[in-house]
């Protein structure tokens, strides 16, 4: 780890962090029968449907194999819809997914904010939010370099 430079140390302390909070995540969710990635994908659809798969592709973590398979599970446990509008399919929530992220989102929203309250104070957030906000801004004008 000697030759690591500082910028590749904070990118793999970001992937640690990302990945126990997720796995931590999955574990909370669980007591809503969820995992991280279904909750992500549900709260995605509550705030901007009806949407296409497309455009939820684009606002999740998902891939595009994955999305296509949690949404048939979602569709299949009656958490979403799929409507034909000509030739446009758009997917919404139904009443139980709506149901349950009511009482999951605030839970879930408290849990991982206590990752963050527990250890900073608040000008140390506002700091690390400006700082993460700045580099995922560039990340996404960032292209990756040809092989």
């Amino acid at each position: 780890m000697r030759n690591n430079t500082l910028g590749s140390l904070i990118w793999l302390r970001l992937m640690r962090f990302t990945s126990q909070s997720n796995g931590m995540s999955d574990t909370f969710l669980k007591r809503f029968d969820l995992t991280t990635a279904q909750f992500e994908v549900l709260l995605q659809i509550h705030v901007h449907q009806p949407l296409t798969q497309m455009e939820l592709a684009k606002k999740v973590t998902v891939t595009q194999g994955g999305i296509s398979r949690m949404l048939a599970r979602l569709e299949k446990e009656r958490y979403i819809v799929r409507k034909q509008d000509w030739k446009t399919k758009t997917i919404s929530l139904t009443e139980k997914a709506e149901s349950i992220l009511e009482q999951a989102l605030p839970e879930q929203m408290a849990f991982q904010t206590s990752f963050f309250d527990d250890v900073l104070n608040e000008e140390e957030q506002k700091i690390l939010y400006t700082l993460m906000t700045r580099l995922h801004k560039h990340s996404q004008k960032k292209e990756i370099p040809p092989q």
